[in-house]
């Protein structure tokens, strides 16, 4: 079974840094539509699209990746981790342009309660705070060969952020500031078809691994499952809260014949 929402009025939810995200984002894809480098795009319909969770996708990509071997980084693979973080270097400098300040979180635990409170600090201080790669990344130490956990080259408030740091950011300001997206699993797929807006189609594989694959895997994974193999619901026995559910492992594998498509195919513009 499919469930369906449609989200906020586009551009409904937008403030000044908002707005100011927005600005610089349809300004990328458009100069990149020009040179023949992204497809055309409206940014601003982002918000009103409807989004299908089918559960038995979302099952089915959380076992893929909890079955997959950790590393499967070929030639082909490595090509896109590297034109993908060149990509979200870019993004990164436009957040600089929006007037925002990315900075390190020094506090214990996730800086933001979800996404409207973190639209509302953003909005009011201007400062993007990253949960920094170093403080929660799964089980155990960040892997020094994947791609993402190479340093980026940015340093802020003297701290050198990786390019997982980096791709953070941008994925927080771009896809749940921009698109007034929630952080439960529907708000999380808007954020990534969102961004997937501002990347080369090179690329959309890798985002499917680093951001569906592991939002379903933390939200359906099979280790959330009963000894019936049944996915409890909230308030039923055997139900865990999000804040005590483990990170996914940050895995290196190619994105499966036919998910990415079907995962795009699940947002549309449909009346209802």
């Amino acid at each position: 079974m499919t469930r369906a929402r449609r989200s906020a009025a586009p551009g409904g939810h937008l403030a000044g840094v908002g707005r100011r995200l927005l600005r610089v984002a349809q300004k990328h894809v458009d100069d990149a539509a020009a040179r023949g480098e992204l497809p055309r795009r409206d940014l601003r319909r982002l918000p009103g699209l409807r989004v299908r969770v089918d559960p038995e996708f979302c099952e089915a990509v959380a076992r893929h990746f909890a079955a997959a071997p950790r590393r499967q980084l070929g030639p082909e693979l490595a090509a896109r981790y590297h034109r993908f973080t060149e990509e979200t270097l870019r993004h990164f400098a436009l957040l600089v342009r929006a007037g925002v300040r990315v900075a390190p979180w020094p506090g214990p635990g996730q800086p933001y309660l979800g996404a409207a409170d973190l639209i509302d600090r953003l909005t009011r201080t201007g400062v993007l705070y990253v949960y920094l790669t170093r403080s929660g990344h799964g089980p155990g130490a960040p892997d020094p060969d994947h791609p993402l956990c190479a340093p980026s080259g940015v340093t802020v408030d003297g701290c050198p952020l990786l390019h997982n740091d980096v791709f953070r950011a941008v994925h927080d300001a771009f896809g749940h500031v921009m698109l007034g997206a929630s952080m439960g699993v529907r708000g999380e797929f808007l954020a990534a078809y969102g961004h997937l807006a501002m990347y080369s189609p090179q690329v959309h594989p890798v985002i499917f691994t680093e951001q569906v694959s592991q939002i379903c895997w933390f939200f359906y994974g099979p280790h959330l499952v009963d000894r019936t193999g049944r996915l409890p619901r909230r308030g039923e026995p055997g139900w865990i809260h999000p804040t005590e559910r483990p990170y996914p492992e940050q895995k290196l594998l190619p994105c499966p014949p036919g998910y990415l498509d079907r995962f795009t195919a699940s947002f549309s513009e449909e009346a209802g």
